[in-house]
């Protein structure tokens, strides 16, 4: 039995009509929008002056897994992003080659709008991918990657889109590790000569906003790094907030100042100087290929997506793949790094001194006091064993050397009265204290 749909009020329709202009999925999304009302009263950003930004995205050399990795965002969202649900924030308009619903000319109208200067409204460009040189290309009669052809049926090269749009356009980022830094595609050895977005555009570019190219690096990167730094990006637009910190190479500073190691939850094994040796272990994996103490990553603290998984959160170890070097510098990948022989080695044998210290610690603070008064632990899963003469003097001596500038656990001192009057009443002598620390 077919479905029977239910028919659209005429005020359903009339609203969804107001909102999005006439129903015709298929025409220029940019030219819809201009058959809105003024640029000021259209529905968009909940705050500020600008309602509607443009967001054009380019692919050069690129696997598609850096919009594969934005599609996963979740704080915030792109979804977010385009309905305009972030206070501040302006609706975005997405022209995405694979994400857009309308295709052909229609999809190609928008980006001549912007390269014409007649959106009415600002835009930026997003480009995923590393830019081949079409120069070497063109030679042979063909093309590396291009969207579009001009009157005759020639292709248009992404680059030449980039070429034309970007100083128009009110920010260019580059997204993922082969548009920031080259990536795989321009690794050595490449027949296409490819370089990264900063170096097509050379150090003298800067946006209709003044400025440089915005660097998101990842491979691929992580979708809340991207829609993060795009939200901050058009707040400053919206003239809502600061300019965001970039460092020296464009990358968003919050996201890239710390390394991986800095924030792995492997990381007190290093200290202590234990290391995995097979995959799978729980130790540290500097010894089995791990890059993390130099590499510039937020993946261990943010996660891939969701705030869940990540390289080293479930096992994997860091190629450097957030890296301006990589990967040639970080080849071949899964073997023990050269800077290994001198720091872990210094690890384990400061680890090999630290950590027995640790654990006679650890098994004194697994004690109620009540306990040591008994000399039992009442436990039904296992046997508890007990510190002996030597390991009790060891910690005595130990735990001197731990308190040399702070006061011991338990009160002892008598009655106190600080500046504002507040008391402190005196207890008995060792009432507070552990039986180990009475006199």
């Amino acid at each position: 039995m077919d479905e029977v749909a239910m028919p659209r009020s005429p005020n359903a329709q009339a609203a969804t009509e107001a909102k999005v202009g006439p129903v015709d999925w298929l025409s220029s999304s940019a030219e819809r929008e201009q058959l809105k009302t003024a640029v000021n009263e259209r529905p968009g950003a909940l705050l500020g002056p600008v309602k509607v930004v443009h967001a054009f995205w380019l692919a050069g050399m690129s696997c598609d897994g850096c919009s594969v990795a934005v599609t996963g965002a979740t704080a915030p969202s792109v979804e977010d992003l385009l309905i305009g649900r972030l206070p501040g924030v302006p609706r975005v308009v997405l022209h995405h080659p694979v994400l857009s619903i309308e295709s052909g000319d229609a999809f190609m109208r928008n980006y001549e709008l912007a390269a014409e200067g007649k959106l009415n409204a600002p835009y930026v460009i997003i480009f995923e991918g590393s830019i081949p040189n079409e120069r070497l290309a063109e030679e042979r009669g063909g093309y590396w990657c291009a969207m579009g052809s001009e009157t005759v049926p020639k292709p248009i090269p992404t680059t030449e889109w980039l070429s034309r749009m970007a100083p128009g356009a009110a920010a260019v980022i580059a997204i993922g590790t082969c548009a920031t830094w080259g990536g795989i595609p321009a690794a050595y050895g490449n027949p296409t000569d490819s370089m990264s977005v900063m170096d097509f555009l050379s150090q003298q570019y800067l946006s209709a906003l003044g400025l440089p190219v915005i660097n998101v690096p990842g491979c691929s990167p992580i979708g809340d790094n991207f829609t993060e730094t795009v939200s901050a990006i058009l707040l400053f637009l919206n003239g809502l907030g600061p300019l965001p910190e970039f460092d020296e190479l464009g990358r968003p500073a919050w996201l890239f100042s710390q390394t991986v190691h800095q924030r792995c939850v492997r990381a007190g094994f290093y200290e202590e100087g234990t290391f995995a040796e097979q995959y799978g272990d729980k130790e540290c994996l500097v010894e089995i290929g791990c890059w993390g103490p130099v590499v510039q990553c937020n993946i261990t603290s943010r996660g891939a997506i969701n705030h869940v998984g990540g390289c080293m959160n479930t096992g994997g170890v860091c190629i450097g793949c957030t890296m301006p070097g990589f990967p040639d510098r970080f080849a071949p990948f899964y073997q023990r790094p050269p800077g290994t022989i001198v720091s872990s080695t210094t690890a384990r044998g400061v680890g090999s001194f630290i950590r027995p210290l640790r654990r006679m610690t650890m098994r004194f603070q697994n004690r109620e006091t009540r306990w040591d008064q008994q000399q039992h632990v009442p436990s039904g899963w296992g046997k508890v064993r007990e510190p002996g003469p030597i390991e009790k003097t060891v910690h005595f001596f130990y735990e001197k050397v731990q308190y040399l500038n702070s006061e011991q656990p338990g009160r002892t001192k008598r009655a106190e009265t600080y500046r504002d009057g507040y008391e402190v009443p005196g207890v008995v002598e060792g009432a507070s204290t552990p039986p180990e620390r009475r006199t």
